[in-house]
């Protein structure tokens, strides 16, 4: 499974198989990304510049994996402005697609809610680890920030944060009423060791409280070629909450926020990753089949309110 990137600007499938343990009927890959650049331009106030993913791209990499229904999230270099997103999803339609957005919680109204759930819009994204923000207090006022605006259209709030900083805001989170979403399998690196602070307080979360927690971009938790390291986490999470566990692709795969050097006129390159590969380790990692289905379907279901 390589972790190199790619030399060329657009998504491609060459490097992509289907997974030799087909996925069960209605899975959901709860987590890409769609970049159109042509149509719509990126915001000045971003990291990075990416290349271009389209539509019709991700079409075609989730018929390769055999997967019917996506989750699009809204990416930093697109700010707040969830205008791709929304022309997305209703080019997918509701019966395919959900939508996570980034808003400005002081100046978003109620009315561009109400606009944003028609659309298919179900979550708000924080994104803690672009920004590098590590610390914990601001973290929790994001956080209860998010929990205001999302009590009214009765969302998600989905988080990209280090484990470390789960850990500091885990009394917020365990006291949310509403779903919490984390990324990338919570923010936890695998080769700090199973016993890594905070990895049991995560485990507690989900099998306790409504905090549902991404099995996605393992490249982004694991050092390790074929991200052999996370079996042992993937396992203790799905014997403590089969429920609340989600998978993601990730497409389409974007680079590390710790190697940009700031240059936007420079299109960072997409990683090369072998999803039908990843799909294949989870059938591994989760060998019963009952429990692949509510990873890849069922849970999805429910949280996003696919029919």
């Amino acid at each position: 499974m390589s972790k190199t990137t790619k030399t060329g600007a657009s998504a491609g499938l060459d490097h992509v198989s289907a997974p030799r343990v087909p996925v069960p009927p209605r899975s959901c890959d709860c987590h890409v990304h769609i970049f159109d650049p042509a149509r719509f331009p990126y915001v000045p106030q971003r990291t990075y510049t990416p290349g271009t993913a389209t539509v019709q791209d991700l079409l075609a990499f989730e018929r390769r994996l055999g997967i019917e229904r996506v989750v699009l999230v809204q990416p930093s270099g697109y700010g707040t402005d969830n205008r791709c997103l929304v022309d997305a999803l209703a080019q997918l339609g509701k019966d395919r697609a959900r939508g996570v957005a980034v808003i400005d919680p002081q100046r978003t109204t109620a009315a561009e809610l109400e606009a944003l759930h028609s659309a298919g819009v179900r979550s708000i994204r924080l994104n803690l680890e672009v920004r590098g923000d590590h610390s914990a207090d601001r973290a929790r006022a994001a956080v209860k920030q998010a929990l205001d605006v999302v009590s009214g259209p009765k969302w998600s709030i989905q988080i990209y944060a280090d484990l470390k900083v789960i850990d500091g805001i885990s009394d917020t989170l365990a006291e949310a009423k509403t779903p919490i979403v984390l990324d990338h399998f919570g923010g936890l690196r695998a080769e700090q060791g199973i016993n890594q602070e905070g990895f049991s307080k995560l485990v507690t979360l989900a099998r306790e409280r409504n905090v549902y927690v991404k099995l996605s971009a393992p490249y982004r938790a694991s050092k390790h070629p074929d991200y052999a390291d996370l079996a042992p986490y993937v396992r203790a999470l799905v014997d403590a909450a089969p429920q609340h566990l989600i998978w993601a692709s990730d497409w389409p795969h974007t680079g590390s926020s710790s190697n940009r050097g700031g240059d936007l006129s420079q299109v960072e390159p997409f990683r090369v990753i072998n999803d039908g590969q990843v799909l294949d380790l989870l059938a591994q990692w989760v060998p019963e089949a009952r429990m692949r289905q509510e990873i890849l379907a069922e849970n999805a279901a429910r949280l996003y309110g696919f029919a």
